[in-house]
């Protein structure tokens, strides 16, 4: 076998030589003077594997010189970065301290280096050398050939011990070491267990432990906006310990899921990476893959997913045991594009060999120098106080006390290799002080790490510089779902918290927190993102609108008419005409008329506290001056042709002031039930938010208007049309007077008709309560309906009367007068031969006494609306 490497390649130290034997298994020989190199074949044996330094205080040291050898081999291939460069660290460092004139002056430090192999079982065989010297041998049944006693070689005793590398030989050998209470000083074993100080109490390490990466890895995830990653695990302590603390601190944190935890073998099986793959793509959502595993698992991980067409799919996050190295992406760069990895803050050492070489030093080496030098500086504090004043080592330090050393140790604080501080906490570990890596391609299609921040306590990322293989600058995904819209709530995946769907808040809900809706108050509606409640839009019958519009049109042309005929009323108030109609009764008549036309701008006006108070009053008050008086008119015609039939006598209360006596008494009853009213409950607006509720939140409206329900309504007009039903009952009881003796077959036509439009307007008000145009058409309803019945009433009563004034004056002259027995009697007469004609054909009896009912009629009207 050809040497791997030669002597040239080490610290040209002048106390020691390494030489390389061309065997089976690659094996170190210390050569301090020619007379320590073994010549007995048997001796080698002895030395396999190791390296031995002499010095006043021997230190011990592992590292993997080997990898893991195959098929039962204990030790396979040469590791030339992980192996070599870490013990050259180690024999840099002691002989820089040796030469130290102010670190323990006059004390020399030698080493007994082992190689572990890269195996836990093997390194724990090994260790066993460093309690050698504490064991002690019973030789007391053992003779020589010659009958002497045997003679054994004193080993050295290793006062602590520079190691190891991989957590899971640090914690096999930290159970051997504390038995003997030798300090151990790990440079690179990072697994959360070895912070245990009840079990590893005599364990301390220059590398934060991986709860602190794991909490550097969680934050970088956090920072990345990934909520949903897998895990992978190499077998061993420092794989499966990592991967447990970075999964206990998203269950604490609760913003990561874990969409699935894989373990990689410590002896893999064939075809055992491409299984990993594809459990991975599982949860192909699931993009980001966090890895504490060792490079060699790393790189056939990294190779699987290239084999199977997956490179750019997966989103690598590697702990310290990928770092910087190249080894692992090596051929694969492609598919670890964009890997962001984590290392502990690191500085280059100058050494000899790297000045003019392509030499790239391996990421631990700092690490090593620390922890000889911070063993070296516990060495130099424990002699300062054992032995102040004294050269060299006195009696006090010739058996060390490895307690007493281990408190020395934790005790130390002084600027490393990196220029860093190097100190222990409680537990022995170091501080948490991290680089973050990317592995990016460049433009020229080479790959390199690139540092995109740091972690000391506290994340440091530099997202500008991160690069992806896609191009695209905005951070992957790696999410179980995407983030709901605005208005949608999450409804979250039983057990896993970071898979929800999304569902809208419907109707007048808006989103009260990520997962649930809530109602807005009555008076409000979710805003346009339905993040909030605003309050409903008011609203109110406006004059421009088409409802209202129409009602004014009509109230106005009513107002006009019946200003009019009070206008030519009061003109001709003399004449025949007019006073035959009554005077007093036509000017309430026409008072009434003319409030059923004005109630329409009050009903259509903004509401507040007047308008509501005036809505009041005058809402049945039109109705009832002009239904009290016409009540008045035909009782008093009923009752004169009643008392008719029994005397010639003239009846109570038909004079002109009694009839308006009757008639305000009838208006009185009205305005006392509105006053109770405004006592019981005084007159206020209210914004009614439930006739405009629709099932879109945004048509949704509020109503302003007067506190008047329907049932306030209905007593309101009730009265008034309770009168209007009296009077048409008198109607029809007078339906029997001859037409030309009084208005009572007008009286009676108008109450018909206000009968009928009333009756249309109860389905039309009440029928369309739940109709979200309520508030529209029941106004405009209402005020139709009473402008149609006082317009019935002046078209009916008036609008002849006013037509024979202004177009036929001659027909406005008086007639005379006669006694109010002679006018009974010839009304009488005129009914009787009414029933008498029934008997009768043709009509004779018509047709005989036809001029002689015209004559008589006329004086009666003209008796009974003259007042006799």
């Amino acid at each position: 076998m050809e040497p791997q490497w030669s002597p040239t390649s080490y610290p040209q130290s002048p106390s020691v030589v390494f030489l390389l034997m061309a065997t089976s298994c690659t094996w170190f020989l210390p050569v301090t003077s020619p007379q320590r190199i073994p010549t007995d074949p048997q001796a080698a044996p002895e030395y396999a594997h190791s390296i031995r330094l002499d010095g006043d205080i021997i230190l011990g040291g592992l590292f993997p010189v080997h990898s893991r050898g195959d098929r039962g081999t204990p030790c396979g291939e040469l590791k030339k970065e992980k192996g070599i460069h870490r013990l050259e660290a180690m024999m840099f460092a002691i002989d820089l301290i040796n030469k130290d004139p102010e670190l323990l002056p006059n004390i020399t430090l030698g080493a007994r280096i082992l190689d572990t192999c890269s195996r836990d079982t093997y390194a724990l065989e090994q260790s066993l050398t460093f309690v050698q010297a504490l064991i002690e041998r019973d030789g007391s049944d053992v003779r020589c050939a010659n009958g002497d006693p045997p003679i054994f070689t004193k080993p050295d005793k290793i006062i602590g011990v520079i190691g190891a590398a991989a957590s899971s030989v640090s914690i096999m050998v930290a159970n051997i070491l504390r038995l003997f209470k030798i300090p151990q000083i790990s440079y690179a074993s990072t697994a959360p267990e070895l912070s245990d100080n009840t079990r590893y109490d005599f364990f301390s390490r220059v590398v934060p432990p991986d709860s602190y990466q794991a909490q550097a890895m969680m934050d970088i995830v956090t920072a990345m906006e990934w909520n949903y990653v897998s895990t992978l695990a190499s077998e061993g302590n420092y794989g499966e310990s990592g991967v447990e603390a970075f999964i206990q601190i998203s269950r604490e944190t609760g913003g990561v899921c874990i969409a699935q935890s894989l373990k990689i073998p410590r002896e893999p099986r064939p075809g055992e990476f491409d299984k990993i793959i594809r459990r991975l793509l599982e949860t192909s959502n699931a993009r980001a893959v966090i890895m504490f595993a060792n490079e060699d698992d790393i790189r056939r991980v990294l190779d699987a997913a290239k084999r199977n067409n997956q490179t750019g799919h997966f989103l690598w996050v590697g702990s310290d045991s990928w770092g910087s190295k190249i080894s692992p992406v090596i051929g694969q760069e492609r598919v670890a594009g964009g890997a962001i990895t984590i290392l502990p803050k690191r500085a280059s050492v100058d050494e000899k060999v790297g000045r003019d070489s392509s030499y790239e030093q391996e990421g631990k080496v700092q690490f090593v120098m620390d922890a000889v030098y911070a063993m070296a500086h516990a060495l130099h504090r424990m002699h300062r106080e054992l032995c102040y004043g004294y050269p060299g080592l006195c009696p006090r330090m010739a058996n060390i006390d490895g307690k007493e050393l281990l408190s020395h140790i934790r005790a130390v604080n002084f600027n490393g290799s990196a220029g860093t501080p190097v100190v222990f906490n409680e537990n022995g570990d170091a501080p948490g002080r991290y680089d973050i890596f990317q592995y990016q391609i460049t433009n020229r299609s080479t790959a390199e790490y690139r540092v995109i921040g740091s972690w000391t306590n506290k994340l440091h990322l530099k997202v500008e510089a991160m690069r992806w293989k896609t191009g695209d600058p905005s951070l992957p995904p790696s999410v179980c779902s995407i983030p709901c819209r605005a208005g949608e709530r999450k409804k979250v995946v039983k057990g896993v918290p970071c898979c929800w769907h999304c569902e809208r808040c419907e109707g007048y809900h808006y989103q009260a927190s990520e997962f649930t809706c809530e109602l807005c108050p009555y008076e409000m509606r979710p805003d346009a993102n339905r993040t909030g409640c605003v309050p409903i839009p008011i609203i109110k019958l406006e004059w421009h609108s088409p409802w209202a519009v129409v009602p004014v049109f009509i109230s106005m042309l009513g107002i006009i008419a019946t200003s009019f005929v009070i206008v030519t009323f009061v003109r001709y108030n003399d004449t025949p005409i007019v006073r035959a109609s009554g005077r007093e009764m036509s000017y309430v008549l026409l008072t009434g008329i003319f409030l059923c036309y004005a109630i329409t701008f009050l009903m259509i006006a903004t509401p507040d506290v007047g308008v509501c108070s005036f809505r009041r009053i005058f809402l049945g008050l039109g109705m009832c001056f002009s239904y009290a008086a016409l009540l008045t008119k035909t009782n008093r015609i009923h009752r004169i042709f009643e008392q008719g039939k029994k005397s010639v006598t003239a009846p109570r209360f038909i004079s002109p002031a009694s009839q308006l006596v009757i008639t305000f008494s009838l208006i009185s009853v009205q305005l006392l039930g509105v006053f109770v009213w405004f006592a019981v409950d005084p007159p206020h607006t209210v914004v009614d938010y439930g006739e405009q509720r629709t099932q879109d939140p945004m048509a949704a409206r509020g109503v302003l208007k007067c506190d008047i329900s329907d049932l306030s309504l209905i007593c309101s007009l009730g009265y008034s049309i309770l009168l209007m039903v009296t009077c048409t009952v008198y109607a029809i009881k007078t339906r029997g007077v001859p037409e030309t003796f009084n208005e009572a077959k007008p009286i009676g036509f108008t109450m018909y008709t206000t009968c009928i439009i009333w009756l249309a307007f109860i389905p039309i008000f009440f029928g369309t309560s739940q109709s979200a145009e309520r508030m529209y058409i029941q106004t405009t309803t209402l005020t139709i309906s009473l402008s149609l019945s006082a317009s019935v009433s002046l078209g009916m009563l008036y609008m002849p009367k006013v037509y024979i004034i202004l177009f036929h004056p001659e027909q406005n002259v008086p007639k005379r007068k006669r006694s109010f027995k002679a006018i009974v009697t010839a009304a009488t007469m005129s009914g009787k031969l009414t029933q008498k004609g029934g008997d009768r054909p043709n009509g004779e009896v018509k047709t005989e006494l036809c001029e002689s009912m015209e004559t008589n009629n006329i004086y009666l009207v003209l008796w009974l609306w003259c007042g006799g």
